[in-house]
């Protein structure tokens, strides 16, 4: 196991590998697994779907800023955050603050099947899912490279091959700065 202080956050579409990939990491480096989603729903007492349908998107993106905020006093995290933290710009340098940033995308047809089978996914409860996420995807892009210190394309990529891929980087990142 390689242990590594820093926070690694993740950001990136819907099913881009988020929160399977940051458990992954945590594991091989020791660090703890955090899914921003998750601590929502766990402190609301609620899934985001509900408060999507009673509060709207911005009640739900302004707690997932108060969340991302509140865990900035601890290290040696791997934050999973949620695919639309890029949107709200106050969230770009609390993004940087809290350690080094990693975009995961895939390829548009893969996160169609990859999130095709889950019913939860407020943003998709629409007439034709397929091109929302097409447009979410366009008006997003600069917005994760915007923020991103590395990107990797998880599409033809097991979770391993990935995990390992973003720990390289994060060592390569870490000695050139030493």
């Amino acid at each position: 196991m390689i242990a590594l202080q820093e926070n690694l956050i993740l950001v990136g579409f819907m099913g881009t590998g988020k929160s399977s990939l940051g458990r992954l990491i945590a594991k091989k480096t020791g660090r703890r697994f955090v899914d921003t989603d998750q601590l929502i729903v766990r402190n609301e007492g609620r899934e985001i779907s509900q408060m999507f349908k009673e509060n709207g998107e911005d009640y739900f993106r302004r707690i997932e800023t108060s969340t991302l905020s509140s865990l900035r006093a601890t290290g040696g995290q791997v934050i999973a955050t949620g695919g639309g933290i890029v949107t709200r710009p106050e969230n770009t340098p609390l993004l940087h603050e809290l350690g080094f940033v990693v975009w995961l995308q895939a390829d548009e047809e893969e996160i169609f099947r990859r999130v095709s089978r889950n019913s939860k996914r407020p943003l998709l409860q629409t007439e034709n899912p397929r091109k929302t996420i097409s447009d979410l995807l366009a008006s997003r892009r600069s917005l994760y490279e915007a923020v991103c210190d590395f990107s990797i394309d998880t599409t033809h990529f097991s979770q391993k091959q990935a995990a390992e891929a973003v720990i390289s980087e994060e060592i390569r990142r870490l000695s050139v700065q030493n």
